[in-house]
């Protein structure tokens, strides 16, 4: 196969420090087979392919790396609920909430989840997004559960994208199984799993950790499960109330502890040591209204990695715009530009386990680029609604 050589354009490698303004030329960047093969300025012309980029900005491509992309119905109604005062834990105790879209996920079959996903992802194609976490949660039965999963598979398989799928069974706890966590988790969230890995349908085991939810306490069964069957793990923590989710992920070296709004330092000190990445998901704390910060600055102090992401779902963040994310990460939390295109690039790789594999621009790594209408990051995270995207370039194919 014939390398690709790609000159003329300033090159953001999100190997190290991110430059506001890289100059055009500086570096090129050459693949082949698919793999980055050289980063370096002026490399060596032998009857490689030339691109000329014009002088655009080229990134890695970017990563999604929390969604609840595949999910049956509609939750507006609770967004005119919240708006009119009622509280999203009271929506939730009144058979909203997660409980809602489970009835609607599980009516439908596994093609039908994946037509009403598809133009969901096809939206954060457009944006020069190649790889996406995509959670089961919805369904909160073993077969639902696992129908979510292999309508996420069947997206990567249909698309050309990176999909890496995780097990969130113990999201919420289905009216069946009413005031019997324990069994909930040992019975659905347990054997689910275990049927789940027997199918190759899971990446990760993720888990909610909240008063509306689960306890640390009971979610430690499950996370001793993954553990055995070789499995990372993620969890959902500190979003609505401190509940000591993030201490349990951190005891068990987790990919990545996400929202985190009630985080404290010594949560911060706990995910430095255990090399756990702090995803933050401005898009639920704007839809919700929430007014408690997640401790940047904390997290900063420590070398926790930020990773951002939509967390695009039915009900709390119906986001699929990496891009917006970025705005929101800095005008929200205060994110500088370089830790923005960080959070959705190298960063994110982390929080999905793949820092080997793709989310920078070095040699070895996955051809996955972006190839921009722009000339410097802060032209990324600053506009609103405005998608620069030139090309998207998936294992070293132009889309």
């Amino acid at each position: 196969m014939t390398a690709t050589l790609y000159t003329n354009a300033r090159i953001v490698t999100c190997d190290g420090q991110v430059s506001r303004d890289p100059a055009a030329g500086a570096l090129e960047v050459q693949t082949e087979a698919g793999r980055i093969t050289a980063v370096g300025p002026d490399l060596p012309r032998r009857g490689q392919k030339i691109v000329d980029c014009g002088g655009r900005m080229m990134t890695p491509a970017l990563i999604d790396c929390h969604t609840h992309l595949v999910f049956g119905g509609d939750r507006a109604n609770e967004f005119e609920m919240r708006l009119d005062g009622v509280a999203y834990e009271e929506i939730a105790r009144q058979g909203g909430g997660i409980r809602a879209s489970m009835l609607a996920t599980r009516a439908m079959s596994v093609e039908e989840l994946v037509q009403a996903s598809l133009p969901r992802l096809d939206h954060l194609l457009a944006e020069g997004v190649t790889t996406v976490e995509i959670k089961s949660g919805y369904g909160l039965s073993i077969e639902a559960e696992l129908n979510m999963l292999r309508a996420a598979r069947r997206l990567g398989q249909i698309r050309p994208v990176r999909v890496l799928t995780t097990w969130l069974a113990a999201h919420a706890l289905p009216p069946e199984y009413a005031g019997r966590h324990a069994a909930y988790i040992q019975e659905v969230a347990i054997a689910g799993l275990e049927a789940a890995h027997a199918e190759g349908l899971v990446d990760a085991v993720d888990a909610f950790c909240e008063g509306i939810a689960f306890s640390s306490a009971m979610l430690e069964p499950l996370f001793l499960r993954a553990q055995a069957l070789g499995l990372p793990v993620k969890i959902h923590s500190e979003q609505l109330s401190h509940q000591g989710g993030t201490a349990l992920a951190a005891r068990f070296n987790a990919l990545s502890a996400d929202h985190l709004e009630h985080a404290t330092a010594a949560d911060a000190a706990l995910m430095a040591a255990s090399g756990t990445v702090a995803t933050l998901l401005p898009g639920a704390f704007y839809m919700l209204r929430e007014t408690v910060l997640p401790p940047v600055q904390a997290f900063r102090d420590h070398g926790v990695p930020m990773a951002l992401s939509t967390d695009c779902n039915p009900g709390t963040s119906p986001l699929t715009s990496v891009l917006l994310t970025m705005n929101m990460g800095a005008t929200l939390f205060r994110l500088t530009v370089a830790e923005c295109l960080l959070a959705v690039t190298a960063n994110a790789a982390r929080a999905l386990g793949l820092q080997g594999e793709t989310g920078r621009i070095a040699p070895g790594l996955s051809a996955d680029l972006a190839l921009w209408n722009v000339t410097r990051p802060a032209q990324l995270v600053a506009r609103i609604g405005f998608n620069p995207l030139h090309t998207r370039i998936f294992q070293g194919k132009s889309q």
